[in-house]
Parts: C-alpha cells; structure tokens; sequence
C-alpha cells in the first residue's frame, strides 16, 4: 500500500493530451468510489475481518485505508482492488486531522465510531470544493437517535451512553446523511425509520453490506428505510458494485469523440438517466445484460439537464456533460439543483473555445464547432473528468494540472483511455510538452 504522504506528492502532476482521436473498443469499470468510502468505514463495525473486493485502487480509497490504520485497525489493501479490514483491533474513537480534511467521506466515521465506542470525534471533512455540503442532516440524525452533538473549532463529537432508534426525516435528500444514520442505526436498540432516504445505488450498497454482516435493513433504494438493531455484526466477504458515475464519464467520452465504445461490467438500469439524455441527443446507446454501447454522432444534438437525486441525471456528471453541450448544434442548458460552486469548470472550458454563460446554478451553452487545447487546470474531481474529455475533442494539444482530484475517483484513467485509442501521457512535476509539440507543428 502506498503511503498516505507519497500520494500527496503527486499534487503538480498533468496529463497532456493530444485530441482529435476517436475512442473506440472496450472498457471494464472499477467498483463504485461512493460505495467503497462508506463500506471500508462500515467494516469496523464487524466483530470479525471483513473481505472487500471490486475496490477502485484510487486515492480516496488510499487515504481511507491509512485513516482506518491510525485508528488502530488492521488493514490490508491490495491493487487487485481487495482489502482486509480487521476492526477488532480498534483503539481510537479520534480520527487524525491532517488525513481527515483531505477526504470528504471521512464524515462517516461519525456513524461508525460513535456506534463502537459510544464517542466519537472528527474534524470538519474536506474534498472537492463544489458548494456547500451542510452536515446538518447527519448531525439531525445522530442526535435522533440519542447523541448528544458538540461542534467546536472545526471539530464534530459526539457521545451517547446508547443509540436508541427512532423516526427520523431527512429535511432534504441527502446521501452522506442516510447512510451515515444507516451506519449509527444497525446495532442500536429497536428500529429506525429513514424517510425522505437517499435512493442511490451505492446507498443500497452499503445497506446490502450491512445486511451480509448480519444486519436487519430493508427498504433501500425507496425513500423509507428501515433499520432494526441488532447486536452483533460478523466479519463477512462481498463485492463492491460497479461505479456508475466512471461509466457515465466512458459514455459521454465516447460520445463527444463521435466513438464506438463498449463500457462493461455495468448495471446498465444505474445509467439509464446518462442514456436517456445521450439518446435525446441523437448518440447511439444499446445496452446489454452488463454493457452499454455508445456510438456518437459527429454533432450531437442540445439538451435541457437538470441534475437530480437518483433515479435523476447525477450532478457528478454534471461536469462531463458540459462538454458535450458545448460542442452540441444548438442551445443547451444545465440546471445545477444541488450544488452551488459547480460550474468552477467553465472558465477552463471557455479557454478551449466553449461559449457558455451562468447565471447563478444555470450554465447556458451555444455549440461551437470546435474546441481548441490550451493549459487548463482542474479544480474538483469531476471538474477534472469534464477537462480530459474536452482535451480528447479539442483540436491540437491539452495540458491538465492539478490532476491529483482526478486520481482521487479514476484509476488509471489514461491507461483506460489510451486503450481505446486516445493519446494521453501523465508528465512529472514541472515537465511539459508544449512547446516540443509546436516546434513540431512549425517545422
């Protein structure tokens, strides 16, 4: 396992791209990024080792492990996307600060250690910056079921002599909220009602892992979840689903490229809101019993997306969309219903060509013909995805820095996409090719 510390030195690490190259062939996705952030934490509560595979080698899931670590359970993560989790061993109801701020799902330990050791305390959590990701509902929610909640100076605890279950509403449909009172609800006395629950799909993943340790939780992926305590939970082996959000980020590459791309390895009824809107958009999408094809048309047609919760269009595909709405014949717009700094993207877009105007969270694209490479920087993970992919469909060269956001949801992206025809490097700290590329492009 890579250490924590080596994974922070990649931070001035790019990707120059070369575009104009149509994608074609196949790619197998990983195992979901959300669900693997919320089920590693979720092991600790087994009263036995926990087996877990299908997992993303990427650095959310890294710093997760070394997180799990320090809090003293044994942990034995592999690049073949398995990790043991023994967190019978646990000491420590404190997670460490500087690992904490890097990782936004490290808000689950909230959950999970306050039902281990009756306390818990964690720091703010940090991550993409994309607006304001309130934690209220999680706070609502653990003290429902009996925590007495303290915030000061930037840290969360919370103590609870027993969780008691309860009915519980979430004022807005949160994700981090339901599955972190999944988390605290599953060994504590009686039953617990969600409602107004979270219905993604890693949220029935966890619930599912849940249950494979012995847990009593019903009703995921409705918006009434319900809970019954038990008391003990067994160490048990289960497999991640696979990551609907690095699927749809394969389609609208293949698309926008005007490609012939096979993604597998999918639950095709987790994309159907990506394959609606790229069918709206004249691309061509089959889908099989583990696979979606995409066939991009050469000018896809504009769109009106508004991102929604699940079973609605994904605001983590917000940003890759953009792309294709830029290059699209026609106005299109897209409704950012969820987070309020999420179109930081744009200005790196508007350097390639794209003519897009916001207005608050509405972004308002006129297709252009062409988008043209220039130095561009990602500012969040998605952010990220959406610049690779506008680099594939500029004309000429595309250099990415600050691709450590990137790194922390897609593994080994480059190599997936050069496998499908693309031409893509990762250059060292400092290194660039640009100027070597226009020397060429003189003589």
């Amino acid at each position: 396992m890579k250490p924590f510390a080596v994974r922070l030195g990649r931070v001035l690490e790019k990707f120059h791209i070369i575009g104009g190259k149509r994608l074609t062939g196949t790619v197998s996705i990983g195992g979901a990024k959300n669900a693997a952030v919320a089920i590693m934490p979720a092991a600790l509560l087994a009263d036995g080792p926990c087996v877990i595979d299908n997992l993303p080698y990427i650095d959310d899931v890294i710093i997760l492990a070394d997180i799990l670590s320090e809090l003293g359970a044994r942990v034995n993560l592999s690049q073949s996307g398995r990790v043991v989790i023994d967190g019978t061993t646990l000491k420590h109801h404190k997670a460490p600060f500087e690992m904490v701020k890097c990782l936004r799902a490290s808000y689950y330990l909230l959950g999970v250690l306050l039902g281990r050791f009756g306390k818990v305390e964690v720091p703010f959590p940090g991550g993409c910056e994309i607006g304001a990701r309130p934690i209220d509902q999680h706070i609502k929610g653990l003290e429902a079921l009996g925590a007495k909640v303290d915030i000061e100076h930037g840290v969360i605890r919370a103590k609870a002599d027993r969780l008691v279950g309860n009915e519980i509403y979430m004022d807005v449909v949160s994700v981090g909220a339901t599955i972190n009172i999944m988390l605290a609800a599953v060994k504590a006395k009686g039953q617990t009602i969600i409602s107004n629950a979270a219905k993604e799909p890693h949220v029935v993943d966890v619930a599912n892992f849940l249950n494979a340790m012995g847990g009593n939780v019903k009703g995921a992926g409705t918006d009434v979840i319900r809970i019954n305590g038990v008391k003990q939970l067994n160490g048990c082996e289960y497999t991640i689903i696979p990551d609907q959000i690095e699927a749809g980020t394969f389609m609208i590459a293949a698309a926008a490229t005007a490609g012939d791309v096979v993604v597998s390895g999918v639950i095709p009824k987790h994309l159907e809101s990506i394959s609606a809107k790229l069918l709206e958009m004249g691309e061509d999408v089959t889908e099989g019993d583990d696979f979606v094809r995409v066939r991009g048309t050469r000018k896809p047609r504009k769109v009106n997306i508004k991102t929604l919760p699940y079973p609605g269009f994904p605001t983590d595909l917000q940003q890759p969309m953009s792309v294709l709405c830029s290059i699209a014949k026609g106005t299109s717009v897209i409704n950012e219903s969820l987070f309020d700094h999420r179109f930081r993207h744009v200005e790196e877009l508007r350097k390639m060509g794209a003519s897009i105007k916001v207005e608050d969270r509405v972004a308002i694209f006129e297709g252009v013909k062409k988008l043209t490479g220039a130095p561009v920087s990602a500012s969040d993970l998605r952010a990220g995805a959406a610049l690779i992919i506008a680099g594939l469909v500029a004309e000429g060269v595309t250099e990415i820095d600050h691709i450590h956001y990137i790194d922390r949801g897609y593994e080994n992206i480059e190599d997936k996409l050069n496998s499908l025809g693309a031409d893509i490097r990762r250059l060292a700290d400092g290194e660039s090719l640009l100027k070597e590329v226009k020397k060429v492009r003189t003589v």
